[in-house]
């Protein structure tokens, strides 16, 4: 099963120049959202972070950050503001 968050709304950000490559993103996030490339680690599937924040608090040099669990409140008010449709029927709110 391909598990996958909600495309475009997820908060996650890398600060590429604090990576050392120490591998603690890739190795503690559980939807594989990070890879190594050159000896850093890179997003390699972003739509695919469900916003723990495993990643930016294992990471020893503050190199990722991200407001976690904000994706589906993001989501909605993009709907809002922006007269999106997600196919996001707000069930996680009622």
């Amino acid at each position: 099963m391909n598990l996958r968050y909600l495309d475009d709304v997820v908060t996650l950000q890398q600060i590429a120049s604090r990576c050392v490559g120490c591998e603690m993103c890739i190795e503690v996030c559980p939807h594989g959202v990070w890879i190594l490339n050159d000896n850093k680690a890179v997003i390699a599937d972003r739509n695919a972070c469900m916003e723990c924040g495993a990643c930016a608090k294992n990471c020893p040099n503050e190199a990722v950050e991200l407001e976690s669990g904000v994706g589906c409140a993001r989501l909605m008010i993009n709907n809002v503001l922006f007269g999106t449709s997600s196919g996001c029927d707000g069930h996680c709110y009622r």
